[in-house]
């Protein structure tokens, strides 16, 4: 197996995708701070890669509390345009 696959078949920027939607920011621009100085990532590229990975079985099967709270989010912000 590839070292960095983990055992759902996620690579390793999805799994730290995933990491990083669980921890709490403070304020204004940290998390986008963290996005570009932790995953190497755009904050545009960033959101496109986490929501493709709403709709993975796989992100699911990893981490369902985070996914199911991030497509309740999802729902509610598509639900008020």
């Amino acid at each position: 197996m590839d070292e960095d696959t983990g055992e759902q078949g996620l690579g390793r920027r999805e799994r730290d995708i995933l990491a990083l939607e669980r921890r709490g920011f403070s304020g204004p621009g940290v998390k986008e701070r963290a996005i570009r100085e932790e995953l190497g990532l755009a904050p545009v590229r960033y959101y496109q890669l986490l929501n493709a990975l709403l709709d993975d079985a796989r992100a699911l099967a990893h981490d369902p509390v985070t996914v199911n709270r991030l497509r309740r989010v999802r729902e509610r912000r598509r639900s008020e345009r």
